[in-house]
């Protein structure tokens, strides 16, 4: 009798850790506004819209793109991660900057904005350019693919960012860089919409991808970026790299 009541509250015990845990990791889990990329996810999405929003000169982002290719660092014959490539600006100066012997993957969730980029790829015969489509928890790529994944104002629309930094760790190669840019969220200085629409600052953005196991290399501080900022971060060398949703 008395070896059965202490089973029972051994077990009663292993359920309240249990419960507790699970309990912490939804409290943790970042909250992204509802319905952020189903405008992205419809077929009938209008890329011609979102060209005239995205290459345009008064988009701080594309204003500061020949900034933002110089702190990549890309070498010739490195293989680079656009994820969120959105209508491919990034992609094509992606593709001239590592060359014949390099190669750039334009990741995205909305097809439309896939057959764009390789429309015009085409167009321009680019010829190192290939299209993968992903999903909300991972980017799509094999192990050890990448030698750099580039990031631009698109973090903040992960659905599930601990499973997709997961994907990102497992796609780079050790040593691999890591460019994350997102808006500055400052309460009373940022844009109401950057309040409403991007779901943490910097620092939290920051905190995550190094609990998923990068290591920190530094902000780029580019005189055309206000609104914005530039993050670097290293896959380390080690043996192994694991996600971890703290």
């Amino acid at each position: 009798m008395m070896a059965r009541w202490m089973w029972t509250r051994i077990v009663l015990a292993s359920l309240l850790v249990i419960l507790t845990w699970i309990g912490q990791l939804i409290a943790q889990e970042p909250v992204v506004p509802a319905g952020i990329n189903a405008r992205f996810k419809d077929p009938a999405l209008n890329v011609s819209e979102w060209l005239g929003r995205f290459e345009v000169e008064s988009r701080e982002i594309y204003q500061a793109r020949e900034q933002i290719l110089a702190a990549c660092r890309l070498r010739p014959g490195e293989e680079v991660a656009d994820v969120g490539a959105g209508t491919g600006f990034f992609s094509r100066l992606f593709a001239d900057a590592v060359g014949d012997s390099g190669w750039v993957y334009s990741i995205d969730i909305a097809t439309p904005f896939l057959k764009h980029i390789s429309n015009r790829a085409l167009e321009e015969n680019v010829g190192n350019l290939t299209t993968v489509l992903c999903n909300d928890q991972s980017i799509g790529l094999p192990p050890q693919t990448v030698d750099c994944v580039f990031i631009c104002d698109t973090y903040h629309h992960f659905e599930n960012p601990f499973q997709t930094l997961a994907s990102i760790a497992d796609a780079l190669r050790p040593g691999g860089r890591l460019i994350l840019i997102d808006f500055e969220r400052i309460d009373g200085v940022s844009r109401q919409w950057t309040i409403d629409h991007v779901r943490a600052g910097k620092e939290v953005f920051r905190r995550e991808v190094v609990d998923a196991g990068f290591e920190f290399a530094g902000e780029v501080n580019l005189d055309a970026l206000n609104e914005n900022y530039l993050l670097r971060f290293i896959k380390p060398t080690g043996d192994s790299m694991q996600a971890s949703p703290k």
